[in-house]
């Protein structure tokens, strides 16, 4: 029975809806944990700095593939621990940029899998929370300095912010401790809204995010539509259930043979609009409707 280790930065009590979908992924391949596969988990707990030992005992368990969706610090472990160890990743950001592969088409190596949209996206992120409350002047962001794709998500929101004529004030926040005091900051400086970045971190602290904007009174905007079926006010973002999907099968693919150097890397390209109105309605926003009309969902 072929064995599989599935590395993740975060807690899998908070992924069990994606690590669901991942097995649905292994499923279309024929593997069914428990019956032809076995599955090693190891989580960091939202701690990247325990991923390189965690990463070392799958290597010394000898699993036949490395699952790391979702965790960019993840993925980059993995690959420093093993060169000979097939590897399937999900990140969001360009994984030829952070060294994960040579090429999208071709990746050679040992690593493959799915790349969805996160920094490319982050500018428009802005633009759609600056549509909503033009009067703003500055707008906070939150980021993760752990993650190797924080500086070009920063350096995509600036860029955009520049052009709106807002300032942005970025807030580092890498555990659950972090995002009290990063919102009490914020709401000091009287930001016209937040955001945050594509990372794992803020996946984890969704419902903390949703009381934090609400307890504030910002308008707020991520990445994961997550957010706003649990009272956020929007999420702009890819389909996080699309890539878990997507490792899956590229995990089983693996196990029946097929080589990641030969597997192109999957670009995630859809990118969804969702809005809690009751949330707008709360903070007393009109949302346009030029919004409402693009939004992919609409939660009354």
């Amino acid at each position: 029975m072929p064995v599989v280790g599935f590395l993740h930065s975060a807690s899998l009590g908070a992924r069990r809806e994606q690590v669901a979908v991942f097995h649905r992924g292994l499923a279309e391949t024929g593997y069914i944990e428990g019956r032809n596969l076995a599955i090693e988990y190891r989580s960091a707990e939202d701690q990247n700095d325990r991923l390189p030992a965690l990463a070392a005992e799958l290597v010394r368990r000898q699993v036949a593939v490395i699952a790391t969706p979702g965790s960019t610090p993840s993925a980059l472990a993995a690959k420093a621990a093993t060169h000979s160890i097939p590897i399937v990743f999900w990140v969001a950001t360009d994984p030829v940029e952070i060294g994960l592969v040579a090429n999208l088409n071709r990746p050679g190596g040992n690593l493959t899998g799915v790349a969805i949209l996160g920094s490319e996206v982050a500018g428009k992120r802005l633009e759609v929370l600056h549509e909503l409350v033009p009067a703003a002047t500055s707008v906070g962001l939150f980021v993760n300095p752990t993650n190797r794709a924080t500086v070009s998500y920063t350096r995509e929101v600036q860029d955009a912010a520049r052009v709106l004529g807002l300032s942005v004030l970025v807030q580092n926040v890498s555990n659950t401790s972090d995002i009290e005091a990063a919102f009490a900051t914020l709401a000091q400086q009287r930001v016209g809204g937040v955001m945050s970045m594509t990372d794992h971190i803020f996946f984890t602290l969704n419902n903390q995010f949703v009381a934090l904007a609400a307890r504030h009174l910002v308008p707020a905007i991520s990445p994961f539509h997550e957010f706003t079926a649990a009272g956020g006010l929007m999420s702009y973002g890819s389909s996080l259930n699309d890539a878990y999907r997507q490792v899956g099968i590229y995990t089983g693919r693996i196990l029946k043979g097929e080589k990641p150097a030969d597997l192109p890397v999957q670009q995630s390209t859809k990118v969804e609009l969702r809005m809690n109105l009751k949330t707008a309605k709360a903070l007393g926003l009109t949302v346009p409707l030029s919004l409402l009309g693009r939004a992919d969902e609409v939660i009354e």
